[in-house]
C-alpha cells in the first residue's frame, strides 16, 4: 500500500501567498498562508487553494473545516460558517446542561454548537434540524459521529414528538441581520453562504419570534431557551421571551462580542 500524500513543506513560496492574500484584504494573511499550506497536497492544489482564496471564498470552504470550540467542525461549501463569537452561546448551554441532558440545537448549520456541547458533556442527549439539506448532510457528519441524531426540517416540526414537554437546553443560533443590512455584510458571507442562514427578516428577529412562540412546549419544567442576537437587538429580543411566557435576562462576553439572551419557564 502506498503512503499517503504529505501537505508541502513551507517554502519561500509563502511570501508570495501571503502577499496575495493581504492584497486581497484577507487581515489575518499569515495565518491563512500556514492553513493553506499544511492542507495542500501538491503544487497545483495549493494554487488553487489560493485562487479560491483571492477570489473571497471563505477559507473554511476551502479547508473543509472550520476551528470552534478547539474542535475541526466540517463545513462543506455553500453551508453556513460558525462563527468564533457563538463559542459564548456554547459556554451558556453548557453552563446550564445537566450530566445527561436533552439538549436541541435548532437551526444548527454545520452543527457546530450541538458537537461542541456533545464534547463537552458526553452524557447529553443530543439533537439537531435544520431546514437547509446541504447544512444537514454536513451536520451529520459532526454530529451523528458523537451519537447525537440531525433531523431536515422547519424548527421543530422534524422532531420527535417525544422531546415535546422534555428539553433541558434549546440552543438556536438563528439568523439575525435584518434583510436591509445582508448587502453590508463582507462579501464571503454575502456570496458563499445561504440567505437563509443569515437572513432574519426585517428587524432580524423574525425567526425568534417563531422559536420564542413555541419554545414553552418543548422545554422541560425547569429548561432553558439560549439565542444569539447583537447588542442592539438584546431588549427587543427580551421582549419577545417575555411576551412568550419566559422570564430573560442577558449575558456578554466583551472578549468575543457576543450577546446572549437566556428565557427560562417560570417555576
Amino acid at each position: 500500500m502506498s503512503a499517503s500524500p504529505s501537505p508541502l513543506p513551507p517554502s519561500s513560496s509563502s511570501v508570495a501567498i501571503i502577499r496575495r492574500l493581504r492584497a486581497a484584504g484577507c487581515v489575518y494573511a499569515e495565518d491563512e498562508a500556514k492553513l493553506l499550506l499544511s492542507a495542500a497536497l501538491t503544487p497545483a492544489d495549493l494554487d488553487s487553494m489560493v485562487d479560491r482564496r483571492v477570489a473571497g471564498l471563505p477559507l473554511e470552504h476551502i479547508l473543509g473545516w472550520a476551528e470552534f470550540c478547539g474542535l475541526r467542525i466540517a463545513v462543506d461549501p455553500g453551508v453556513f460558517v460558525p462563527r468564533r463569537r457563538t463559542e459564548f452561546l456554547v459556554q451558556q448551554a453548557f453552563a446550564l446542561s445537566g450530566p445527561e441532558a436533552v439538549v436541541v440545537d435548532l437551526c444548527c448549520g454545520s452543527g457546530a454548537i450541538g458537537a461542541a456541547l456533545a464534547a463537552a458533556a458526553p452524557s447529553a442527549r443530543i439533537y439537531a434540524a435544520d431546514i437547509d439539506p446541504a447544512a444537514v448532510r454536513c451536520a451529520r457528519r459532526n454530529i451523528t459521529a458523537v451519537g447525537g441524531q440531525v433531523f431536515e426540517g422547519d424548527l421543530f416540526e422534524p422532531l420527535p414528538p417525544a422531546l415535546r414537554g422534555c428539553v433541558d437546553v434549546l440552543v438556536v443560533n438563528a439568523p439575525y441581520v435584518p434583510t436591509g443590512e445582508i448587502g453590508m455584510m463582507p462579501p464571503e458571507a454575502r456570496i458563499h453562504e445561504p440567505r437563509a442562514a443569515l437572513d432574519g427578516g426585517g428587524d432580524g428577529l423574525d425567526v425568534q419570534r417563531r422559536v420564542g412562540a413555541a419554545a414553552p412546549l418543548w422545554l422541560a419544567p425547569e429548561g432553558h431557551l439560549l439565542v444569539e442576537c447583537s447588542e442592539r437587538q438584546a431588549p427587543r429580543t427580551v421582549g419577545i421571551f417575555t411576551r412568550c411566557g419566559l422570564l430573560p435576562r442577558v449575558v456578554e462576553s466583551d472578549e468575543l462580542a457576543a450577546t446572549v439572551i437566556i428565557g427560562s419557564l417560570p417555576r
